[in-house]
């Protein structure tokens, strides 16, 4: 069974940094192109990045873009989320997401395994 692990989340001042870790098990973790999501209370779950299995293509929300940056390790089974100059419209709960596929997708009926979530909370 594929489990997906986040990691890294909790209260940082507008303006700073926080790394996000999503390690996965039960799988291969380098068969799965791998997203970020987020949601924030009272709305939809939405896309914030994602990359595929190799690395080599990476998406972006054009909320985060030049502020976000997705990476993986495929020797640890994990991905990551680098988050500088954070804002408050950032705070949500943020989940890690898994396609068993090359190609990442932006929707989130394109990944088939999620985490539980970590808070990011954003303070101005």
């Amino acid at each position: 069974q594929v489990q997906l692990a986040e990691s890294g989340g909790g209260l940082v001042q507008a303006g700073g940094s926080l790394r996000l870790s999503c390690t996965v098990s039960g799988g291969t973790f380098d068969n799965y192109a791998m997203g970020w999501f987020r949601q924030a209370p009272g709305k939809e779950r939405e896309f914030v990045t994602a990359i595929s299995w190799s690395g080599g293509t990476t998406f972006y929300a054009d909320s985060v873009k030049g502020r976000f940056t997705i990476s993986r390790d495929n020797t640890k089974n994990t991905v990551y989320l680098q988050m500088n100059s954070l804002k408050p419209e950032d705070a949500a709960v943020y989940y890690c997401a898994a396609r068993p596929a090359d190609s990442p997708g932006r929707s989130r009926f394109d990944y088939r395994y999620w985490g539980q979530g970590t808070q990011v909370t954003v303070s101005s």
